[in-house]
């Protein structure tokens, strides 16, 4: 698949040195690509003076800025100008657009993520990876790091940090980054990156307050009325047995079919009575919640159990079974006809007895009788 390459204006603050993240975004044109990955993505603004045209060429100093630019000087890479494409994968960040972050990386990468299990090897899954990630806004830092250059290579491995500009979250992480000069541009070709062992429990916690929460997450979605919105809070293997539906639901698809008909109703829910647990990387909520149908003004309660999962970040529902309230319910009770017509045979033995309370005991509380000689 082709991507239609993107050029991003970035304003370059004041002072800044060169690799420097940039501040905002000012204007934008579009440039050429190559093998579906974008080759020149330009940032237009103004530079320090401090920064130097020779490093890599890659931000074609003085008017703009570029990302993808072939590197024009000779000889080998200086350590300064390997840190310095950490920078320019942070200003990539930066803007948003994981387009631009997977054009950093070479037609054949090798990406593993911090918090995803699945290897990314090509522009269409780093690319996804990074869909969700900049959602949080991040901007990271070199706390610590190595660098070494080799004849077409560099690496650069050590401990950086990020800030999530959208929660104010600071993480910590391992990372590695191997570099190669590819179309005469350095490119990431390796990118490995991991949490910090040494403080983790090998769970992601959470507390009980926070599994409650998660409901309302759902809840919310709901409010939507999008059922593509409800069904993208279940996990991927997300197991769905929903109170109106017979059929169990076991994938995106299903699950977003039983909301296309349930958000009809425009229902909201309320936890009436809650049990938490928590596990690692797991937690559970069950117990009875009520909703009420904005498209009827009816109240239905039932009984929930809501099974979470942490998955690529974030909490998500890996089962969800919600049923109703059992005490309610009438149960069909099986009759042949031969025992129908035997009713008749009741109600004939109790008018034999000439007692008129025992034949009216043979109807129902709200029985009618539409009788012979009585208008």
């Amino acid at each position: 698949m082709k991507f239609a390459s993107i050029a991003v204006a970035l304003t370059l603050a004041t002072q800044t040195v060169a690799f420097a993240p940039s501040a905002g975004i000012s204007n934008s044109r579009v440039a050429q690509t190559t093998n579906g990955v974008l080759d020149n993505i330009v940032a237009v603004g103004p530079v320090s003076t401090s920064a130097r045209n020779t490093e890599l060429n890659l931000f074609g100093f003085g008017k703009k800025r570029k990302f993808n630019e072939p590197a024009k000087v000779d000889g080998d890479i200086t350590e300064g100008e390997v840190r310095g494409l950490f920078e320019l994968w942070n200003d990539a960040l930066a803007t948003g657009d994981s387009a631009i972050v997977a054009s950093r990386y070479t037609k054949s990468p090798m990406l593993l993520a911090t918090v995803s299990d699945k290897p990314r090897t090509d522009f269409a899954s780093v690319k996804d990876y990074f869909d969700a990630f900049l959602l949080k806004k991040p901007q990271g830092k070199v706390i610590e790091g190595k660098v070494n250059i080799g004849e077409g290579w560099a690496s650069d491995a050590g401990i950086y940090e990020f800030t999530m500009g959208a929660t104010g979250d600071v993480v910590k992480a391992r990372y590695s980054y191997n570099y190669v000069k590819e179309d005469g541009i350095w490119k990431i070709q390796h990118h490995h990156s991991s949490v910090m062992p040494e403080g983790m429990d090998m769970g992601q916690p959470i507390t009980e307050d926070e599994v409650r929460g998660l409901f309302s997450l759902w809840n919310d979605a709901l409010a939507t009325e999008d059922p593509k919105k409800v069904a993208s809070r279940y996990a991927k293997a997300g197991v769905l047995l929903p109170t109106v539906s017979d059929t169990p639901r076991t994938d995106f698809a299903g699950i977003e079919d039983y909301f296309t008909n349930f958000l009809k109703l425009k229902p909201q829910g309320e936890i009436l009575e809650s049990h938490v647990t928590v596990g690692k990387n797991m937690c559970e909520d069950v117990g009875v919640y009520e909703f009420t149908m904005g498209a009827t003004g009816k109240k239905v309660k039932g009984r929930y159990s809501f099974v979470y999962v942490y998955e690529d970040g974030e909490w998500k529902i890996n089962h969800h079974h919600s049923s109703i309230m059992p005490e309610g319910i009438v149960n069909a009770e099986p009759i042949t006809d031969e025992e129908v017509r035997g009713l008749f045979n009741l109600w004939n033995d109790a008018l034999a007895t000439k007692d008129p309370k025992k034949v009216a005991a043979r109807y129902s509380k709200e029985g009618v009788l539409l009788p012979t000689v009585s208008d």
